[in-house]
């Protein structure tokens, strides 16, 4: 049986990218397939080199985004470095770049520029609120993003509104960019043009800000704070369970409560009380309804409360640290895990959430070292060792 190549096989990316949006975004191309070439400034690289030793001495948002890349490290601002980044877009079908805004253009290096002078390529610019606008040169970190985007307002109790625990603004904008540069590569199939692409964070956010916004436009009012819980179902939260774990259920209807009643909580008579039957009364009587389950799941561990909710067909999870999350028995039962080369030798990694059951197996490359790639590039242009000496002599290079 012959085995289907992966579909960006053959695709060159050349990405002059930091932080988190870009690289998340050119990683999703890197594991289909394509080649990308990561280019970063000599001193230093890309800042989340920096962010933090976690990683066996490297920084866990760096690992995260950058496998499978080479790395060339090049002074842009001097006309050498530029030269030798045009080398590599000759040959190259996508360019995608997250600096700040107005860089890329003082650099010549901004989608409407390379596409005039590439017609095939696709150029791709990530920037915090787009190209115009009273905020296009505001600073545009993940955290500022969710808040102008509403997301910490929605997020939290209803004391404390809190931004979420993970880079959502960035990983929306660089799932909007990965799906854009496939895109356009479908269309370039057809008329044979690249073209430009162009993703900010706050677009991408607000996009997933969909149902809150819905709700608030057209019904009035503005989804409150409930933390786990849901503003209009009970019970719906996590419980403590005697072990110390929390488990979180939710019952979506009342014949759902009546089960839960029965078969968890063991006290039948709720089934049918009129202060908990429907609910409506529940949400209403929210704290006794709440105070009931956790007294029935305090006395139980996390297994056995698992168990009798699903027993109940009552749906539930354990609510996970993100260690728990690392030993998760499915991703373990589906053989999630993989290991990739690093500088500091191999590192665990998760298998990208694409499946293309009966391809080859993604591309889970290295995490490159700062300019590990530098020279095999450099020659691959055609330059000579006194030359590539030069360059890094001046500092051009590294």
């Amino acid at each position: 049986m012959t085995t289907e190549p992966l579909p960006l096989d053959g695709i060159t990316v050349v990405a002059v990218e930091q932080a988190v949006s870009a690289p998340f975004a050119t990683r999703q191309l890197a594991d289909l397939g394509a080649r990308v070439i990561k280019v970063e400034r000599p001193d230093g690289g890309d800042f989340a080199r920096g962010y933090d030793t976690a990683a066996h001495g490297l920084a866990s948002h760096f690992v995260w985004a950058n496998r499978g890349k080479e790395s060339i490290a090049l002074d842009l601002k001097d006309p050498r470095g530029r030269a030798v980044l045009h080398g590599l877009l000759a040959g190259a079908d996508v360019f995608v770049q997250n600096l700040a805004q107005g860089a890329a253009a003082r650099l010549g290096l901004d989608s409407a520029a390379l596409c005039g002078r590439y017609p095939r390529l696709v150029a791709v610019d990530v920037s915090g609120y787009g190209p115009e606008g009273p905020y296009a040169h505001k600073r545009a970190y993940d955290m500022l993003v969710q808040c102008e985007a509403g997301l910490v307002s929605v997020t939290g109790t209803p004391e404390q509104p809190v931004k979420a625990g993970i880079p959502a603004a960035d990983i929306a904008a660089a799932m909007y960019a990965f799906s854009g540069v496939l895109a356009a590569l479908l269309r370039r199939g057809v008329t044979g043009r690249g073209g430009r692409v162009e993703v900010s964070m706050l677009d991408a956010l607000a996009e997933w800000m969909g149902h809150p916004l819905h709700h608030t436009m057209h019904g009035g009012e503005q989804p409150v704070r409930t933390g786990l819980a849901h503003a209009v179902i009970a019970p719906y939260d996590a419980y403590a369970t005697a072990d110390g774990d929390r488990v979180l259920l939710s019952v979506q209807n009342d014949r759902e409560w009546r089960r839960l009643a029965q078969q968890v909580l063991q006290r039948p008579e709720l089934a049918e009380d009129p202060a908990y039957a429907t609910n409506t009364a529940r949400t209403g009587n929210r704290e006794k309804t709440d105070a009931v389950v956790a007294r029935a799941l305090g006395r139980l561990d996390a297994d056995e409360a698992i168990g009798r909710l699903e027993a109940a067909g009552i749906a539930c999870a354990r609510l996970n640290s993100v260690a728990q999350l690392a030993g998760h028995p499915q991703l373990a039962a589906r053989d999630r895990w993989r290991e990739v080369g690093s500088p500091v030798g191999p590192l665990r990694a998760l298998l990208p959430p694409i499946g293309l059951p009966g391809g080859a197996a993604p591309h889970m490359g290295a995490v490159p070292a700062l300019g590990e790639h530098t020279d095999d590039l450099l020659r691959a242009l055609g330059m000579a060792g006194a030359q590539i000496s030069e360059l890094r002599r001046d500092g051009v290079i590294a």
